[in-house]
This record gives C-alpha cells, structure tokens and sequence, in this order.
C-alpha cells in the first residue's frame, strides 16, 4: 500500500528588516540632531529645551539622550537638569581636523603670524554656505577677539568668509547667493550683488579679504584663502582685532603679511597659490 504524506504549504515569513532599517536610519538622524543642537547651545540644555528644538516628544529625547549617554556623546552635569556635549563626540570631531593635514601644518603658521602682528589668529573652512573655525592663536593683548570653536560665519559678511567666496567659481558663487541672499548684519555688511562682485575682483587680484565690521561691530579683520594642489579653497587663515587696533594704514600693512603666510602654508600642503604676485 502506498502511504500519501500531505505535506504543509511553506510559511510565507513576513519580512520587517525594511521597516526595522527605516526606524535605525531615524533614530539615527534623530540622534545627530541632536548632537547638532547641543553643539550649537551655550552653557547646555535641559530635556523640555532639547525636545523642543529638535521637534521630537520629550519621552523620544529622553531615550535617545539615554542611549547617547552611554556611548559618551553626551553628558548631564550638577543637578542632572541639563546636557552637553560629551567627549565621544569630541573624539569624532577631532579625528576630522586630524584627517586634514592643512589644520595642523597651519597652526605653526598661525603661531608666527600671530607673534609677528600681535593680532589674533584664525583658521577656518568653508562648510555648505558658511565659514567655520576650526582653530586659533590668541594674541597677549588685553582686548582681543576670541571666536569659539565651531561657530559660524557668513560667506558674504566676514573675513575668512569673503576669502573663501572669492576662491570660489562664479557659478557656485552664484548659486550661494541665491540659496543665502546678502542678509544684513551691521551697517557695513555689503548687501548689493554689485558691490559684491566688485569686493571679490579686489580679493582675486590682491589675495586677501578685508572685513571692516560688516558681521561684528567694532571689529576689523584681514583673511587669505588656503588652497589645494587645484587652486580651490582648502580655508582661511585671518587676523582679528578691535577697530581701534586696525586703522586704514595698518589694515594696508597686514592683508599682504596674512597673504604671503596663506601662501606659503598653501605650498607647505602642496597646493597651487593662484594669485599673481
């Protein structure tokens, strides 16, 4: 006799690694985001702050906080009511001026600069439409300017801002102004495309940029670009100081000083300096 063993219909398994991706990459992005707001917080956040600027319900943050805590990148500190930025996340941002050899072969630089002039010292790099510092010799002086590390500037209305802008092609220029506009910030802050474009031919032919408190009131300062071995912008290295310290003829003194220094870590990293001498 022949035996018919009925055998079952395979399982159909749903599958929900789709969906379990999806929910990663947003507790992910969530995550950063709020890295990103502590970054750009002074003196900490408490949870109803966070939760607040990242949109997110203040159950989500809190677990998310929770989580960021235990791997370092962030941190509560007295009274547990407010968060900051921890050193994990100190340690990520440091591998990446350390994978910039630029950002290290200029601070000796920056050094002599600052020794020379007396004046302080900056260095920062374009990232999307904005300049940032990445680094700084402060000068002895009583009154000096301190920028904080990380913060931002814009391309149009700043020292090492104008000296990226004009390295920069005229399409992508362009296409910043139009993105960002020439939104003013002091009385002297260059709003007109005209004058714009006319401050950036300067800047081409002579090498360096002149902010002549058009973001900060009562603060001058000179800037010239870093470039690569293509001749585009790797950053800015400026001189900073109050107003009172940088009259016309010392301005006409220092912009050459801060070129020839920008020029020569541009061939210490190998790069290609473009402007005529």
């Amino acid at each position: 006799m022949t035996v018919h063993r009925l055998t079952p219909p395979p399982r159909v398994r749903t599958s929900t690694r789709g969906n379990g991706e999806t929910a990663q990459v947003q507790s992910l992005t969530r995550g950063l985001s709020i890295l990103e707001c502590l970054a750009r917080a002074e003196g900490g956040l408490t949870l109803t702050d966070i939760a607040q600027r990242v949109q997110l319900p203040a159950s989500t943050t809190h677990r998310l906080l929770g989580t960021l805590e235990k791997m370092g990148y962030v941190h509560t500190m007295g009274d547990l009511s407010r968060w900051y930025v921890g050193l994990t996340a100190f340690t990520v941002g440091s591998s990446f001026l350390a994978s910039r050899d630029f950002a290290a072969h200029s601070h000796a630089y920056m050094r002599r600069l600052m020794e020379q002039c007396g004046e302080t010292c900056n260095l920062a790099i374009l990232d999307g439409t904005e300049a940032v510092f990445i680094d700084q010799v402060q000068c002895r002086e009583t009154m000096r300017t301190i920028v904080k590390l990380g913060s931002r500037v814009p391309l149009h209305a700043s020292g090492v801002g104008k000296a990226i802008f004009a390295s920069l092609l005229d399409d992508q220029i362009d296409a910043l102004v139009k993105v960002k506009g020439l939104p003013r910030i002091t009385e002297n802050t260059i709003t007109s495309p005209e004058t714009m474009w006319a401050s950036i031919r300067v800047i081409r032919q002579r090498g360096w940029s002149f902010d002549d408190e058009e973001h900060l009131p009562g603060t001058r300062c000179v800037a010239a670009p870093i470039y690569d071995e293509h001749a585009e912008p790797l950053g800015a290295i400026s001189l900073a100081g109050p107003s009172s310290r940088l009259p016309d003829a010392r301005i006409k003194q220092l912009g050459p000083l801060v070129s020839r220094m920008a020029e020569e870590i541009t061939r210490r990293v190998g790069g290609r300096w473009p402007h005529p001498r």
